[in-house]
């Protein structure tokens, strides 16, 4: 995934209400930039650290600026949990994932479960459907030992039951972990942060879902991507 145009670097003054984030550019001006990231987002909102923008010319934003990438810990991340579904779906379509080839067709946020969309839905004659949820990684814990989530998340605990529930069916079900950064080579549940989805995680590996973990290498011109990662339970 490139980046459209040239992202603008700064330093991050404060994330605040969310979504929000005040940004010095290098030029000395202060920007508040949206911040599309509802999470905790632990380990990436110090004040001080830098960061990248992308600006849209939209009339019709009333924030023209978009906090992308974070440098920390010595590496530059993905900021943007959502980037992680079309990262996905562009390495599926590559072959990059090989867990996930062979697949005739692929379909986004296709309606299952109880009141829930599946990311991915991959189908193909003759071969069981997979669901595939996604989940963006980016805390560090340790050298090289990313985990999730960094704060609770009870919808990721709904969201495995219900894959669990469509191996029962005869599906093929995929956990997928994105992880937004190339310093890391194994993905652990964060047990202290979220027992309870941490143990959710262990029952749909038992029960026969596919928990799948993928890096990613980022930079200032787009972020692809790259290679497979040890899960831990």
């Amino acid at each position: 995934m490139k980046f459209p145009t040239e992202l603008i670097p700064g330093q991050l003054v404060k994330r605040y209400k969310r979504f929000f984030a005040d940004v010095v550019l290098e030029n000395g001006e202060t920007v508040t930039a949206h911040c599309a990231n509802t999470g905790a987002m632990t380990g990436i909102k110090e004040p001080g650290l830098k960061v990248w923008l992308s600006r849209s010319d939209n009339p019709k934003r009333k924030l023209k600026y978009t906090w992308e990438l974070v440098e920390a810990e010595g590496t530059i991340i993905g900021a943007l949990p959502n980037t992680a579904n079309a990262l996905a779906e562009e390495a599926v379509k590559a072959g990059v994932i090989a867990e996930l080839t062979g697949y005739d067709s692929l379909r986004r946020e296709v309606k299952y479960g109880e009141n829930s969309r599946i990311d991915l839905l991959l189908e193909s004659e003759g071969r069981r459907n997979c669901w595939v949820e996604i989940k963006n990684v980016h805390w560090q814990r340790g050298v090289g030992i990313a985990e999730f989530p960094d704060g609770v998340t009870s919808r990721g605990a709904k969201h495995l039951g219900e894959l669990s529930n469509q191996v029962s069916q005869g599906d093929r079900a995929v956990q997928l972990f994105i992880v937004q950064r190339n310093d890391c080579h194994t993905l652990r549940p964060a047990e202290d942060t979220d027992p309870v989805y941490a143990q959710a995680l262990r029952d749909a590996a038992k029960a026969g879902v596919d928990v799948l973990a993928y890096a990613c290498d980022v930079s200032t011109d787009g972020i692809t991507v790259t290679k497979p990662m040890t899960v831990e339970l």
